[in-house]
């Protein structure tokens, strides 16, 4: 077995077709976005209510709340966003405003539905972070520290025999609600001593995963079988039983229990060199990224979404 076979937890079965909806963002920027999402959630005092919805027609229909920045919507009314989405739309037009003012993009561009953004858009954006988020490359004491604090980071053939309870994050689903019921789960599981019994019973109870049928077991998988913010959670340690913390993916939230692990084969420091200063350089430019967004949502008006602000350029 490897896998769920269907997709819903970035398994090696999983149809491309149907795993993110499609996005003109470039692979850099939409791994820089996985990365920054949840942390710009850290500080939310740059951030203002957006006017609460009312009734339509006197029939009481809700609406949704729509999130702004600089008066640019990131939502329709009837479109209920988790809050990571929100953050995900809010970082993208902070940078789409950014390059139309560095004169990168024409002031004529508009967002497109659903959150997307013209190709013009995605290259002008490119060219700004080009322009703004300047990196040197690492140096060698840093990448052997890095090897060293890392030994199975870029272990060759690396697997594990896993286990998942999977809580979807599907448009309109109470986000919070839904943290804690997992987060819940997570402690009960932990504390178990039962020989895997009661995590195969929750499984088959809560995961919105069809592996919830065979007790979430999803058999052995590498780090290509997964999607990659699941694999960076899992691969290149050696923990073995329930992870101590929730593994988040684009599916959702999983509960992860490391049944075993085949750590493969150790490549040396030589071998693995400029993997690692690849590793090392997109750190840097997430975090590069990170406090750029900070500085233009602290000069921004942001409505309706949490994003962690800066009001100087200096957040070194």
């Amino acid at each position: 077995m490897s896998g769920c076979g269907t997709g819903s937890c970035g398994c090696s079965s999983t149809d491309k077709s149907t795993a993110a909806p499609a996005s003109t963002l470039t692979p850099a920027q939409t791994a820089a976005y996985e990365a920054l999402v949840a942390t710009m959630a850290d500080a939310p005092q740059q951030a203002t209510p957006a006017p609460q919805a009312g009734a339509l027609g006197g029939m009481g229909a809700a609406v949704a709340e729509v999130a702004r920045v600089n008066g640019v919507a990131l939502n329709a009314p009837h479109e209920l966003l988790d809050e990571e989405t929100l953050r995900q739309r809010a970082c993208t037009e902070l940078l789409r405003q950014a390059a139309q003012q560095a004169g990168l993009l024409p002031a004529s561009d508009v967002p497109g539905a659903l959150g997307a953004i013209s190709v013009e858009a995605s290259n002008a954006i490119e060219q700004l972070l080009e322009r703004e988020l300047d990196l040197p490359d690492p140096s060698e004491e840093a990448c052997r520290r890095y090897h060293e604090a890392h030994p199975a980071a870029h272990a060759q053939g690396e697997r594990a025999q896993l286990r998942h309870v999977l809580f979807a994050v599907t448009p309109g689903v109470d986000v919070k609600q839904l943290r804690l019921r997992a987060e819940a789960l997570l402690i009960e599981l932990r504390c178990a001593d039962d020989g895997g019994a009661q995590f195969s019973k929750a499984a088959a109870q809560w995961s919105n995963c069809p592996s919830g049928q065979q007790g979430g077991d999803l058999g052995w998988l590498t780090r290509a079988d997964c999607a990659p913010e699941f694999a960076r959670e899992v691969f290149g340690g050696a923990e073995i039983g329930v992870l101590a913390r929730l593994v988040h993916s684009r599916f959702g939230l999983h509960v992860v229990e490391v049944v075993a692990r085949d750590p493969g084969q150790q490549p040396s420091f030589e071998e693995v060199r400029q993997a690692i200063a690849l590793t090392l350089r997109q750190q840097a430019w997430v975090n590069a990224l990170r406090q750029y967004l900070q500085v233009l949502a602290g000069a921004a008006v942001v409505e309706g979404v949490a994003l962690d602000a800066a009001e100087s350029p200096l957040v070194q």
